[in-house]
């Protein structure tokens, strides 16, 4: 796990001694959305998968695969990081169920609180950034962060370019004077015109296709790990 790979060898072997070996059936299910989060799970055998549907919000979907050398149930280690959590175990986000027979070892949560501990004293920004790259959760809202992002700057590069346009077709007019356009002010305004036009159907037609489309930025940012020392 490369959020733990900087722990010294005592601190290590303090945790594979509580480790618990577990073994999945097909179809079984790890966890489901909604439910506490008991046990962070390292997988050593076996495919799962791993969904989220944001809360239950209507036309947001996301999943991912899992493998032998991935683990599940980080939320448990931001819990634990807490040194003011509650006595309330965290809220998974993630449905994760067996695609075949998995064999895992699943480190409580009792026991990730032990542990972490003495992990706090590793203080690490390169710390914070793996836990972020590796997470399920801190992946899946830097994905709709981007993709938010990507919709912004789609709808701001449309309006400036329907806006150019416009801009040419009021010079083509001024130009033409008189009472009857000139050929290139009635050529820009076909342009212009053909532009918007397309712009309305495309999204006409985007809206019509997702009409539940959550947008992406919604989705909550994770709870950031808390890797200072107890003070």
């Amino acid at each position: 796990v490369p959020m733990f790979e900087k722990m010294d060898d005592q601190l290590l072997d303090a945790m594979c001694d509580c480790l618990k070996p577990v073994l999945y059936t097909d179809d079984s299910y790890v966890v489901r959305e909604g439910d506490p989060v008991d046990e962070m799970l390292f997988i050593m055998r076996g495919k799962l998968l791993t969904v989220t549907t944001n809360g239950g919000r209507t036309g947001f979907f996301n999943s991912e695969y899992l493998k032998a050398g991935d683990f599940c149930g980080e939320e448990l280690l931001t819990w634990a990081l807490d040194p003011n959590s509650s006595s309330n175990l965290p809220i998974s986000t993630r449905t994760v169920q067996a695609l075949s027979e998995v064999e895992a070892f699943a480190l409580m949560a009792d026991d990730l609180k032990f542990v972490t501990s003495q992990f706090r004293r590793m203080h690490s920004k390169q710390l914070r950034h793996t836990f972020r790259f590796y997470s399920q959760q801190w992946r899946t809202w830097a994905a709709c962060f981007v993709q938010a992002a990507w919709r912004r700057y789609a709808r701001k590069k449309l309006e400036e370019s329907l806006r150019a346009e416009e801009d040419r077709l009021q010079d083509a007019l001024a130009k033409g004077g008189g009472s009857s356009p000139s050929l290139g002010a009635t050529i820009y305004a076909s342009r212009f015109a053909a532009n918007a036009l397309r712009a309305l159907r495309r999204n006409r037609t985007r809206k019509t296709r997702l009409p539940d489309r959550i947008s992406p930025i919604l989705l909550q940012k994770p709870a950031e790990p808390d890797f200072t020392a107890e003070k």
